[in-house]
């Protein structure tokens, strides 16, 4: 679970499956007092991959600078580059997003990756409303982000 601000745009493509996909970059910021009482932060950067619906969702109403709350699980990718040297990379596949921007006096939206098999198509989702991505019967309320502890 990460709240952050998007570093870049989406980046959505399709696979030859198919599949939308959608790439990203979130900044989360670390704050601590050190041992001489100063107060420092430090940014992370987070790469992150959104599947399906929720990549669609991700490259209609994310922008650079968006405000999010994302769940997701860590996933390392290895590959060998041209040069012959394995590289890696780790990414947080994204299964749940909030949008923590206000448009207008408004909430922010919800959106959840659906489960397997992939939904049929929807309709337009209205980004005011709080909209779970699953089979409807979820009991998990929303996540707002004046309830978040930290």
């Amino acid at each position: 679970m990460i709240i952050g601000n998007l570093t870049r745009d989406p980046e959505i493509r399709t696979t030859p499956t198919g599949q939308t996909v959608a790439s990203f970059s979130v900044a989360t910021n670390y704050v601590w007092t050190d041992q001489s009482g100063q107060k420092r932060d430090k940014a992370e950067f987070h790469n992150i991959v959104a599947w399906r619906r929720l990549a669609e969702i991700c490259g209609q109403y994310l922008k650079k600078g968006s405000k999010i709350y994302l769940e997701g699980r860590m996933q390392t990718r290895d590959w060998v580059g041209q040069d012959g040297i394995k590289r890696y990379r780790t990414e947080i596949i994204a299964e749940n997003m909030i949008m923590l921007d206000r448009a207008g006096a408004g909430s922010g939206g919800s959106f959840s990756r659906p489960e397997e098999p992939p939904m049929p198509q929807e309709p337009v989702i209205d980004v005011e409303e709080a909209v779970g991505m699953g089979d409807g019967n979820t009991s998990e309320e929303e996540i707002r982000v004046e309830n978040i502890p930290f």
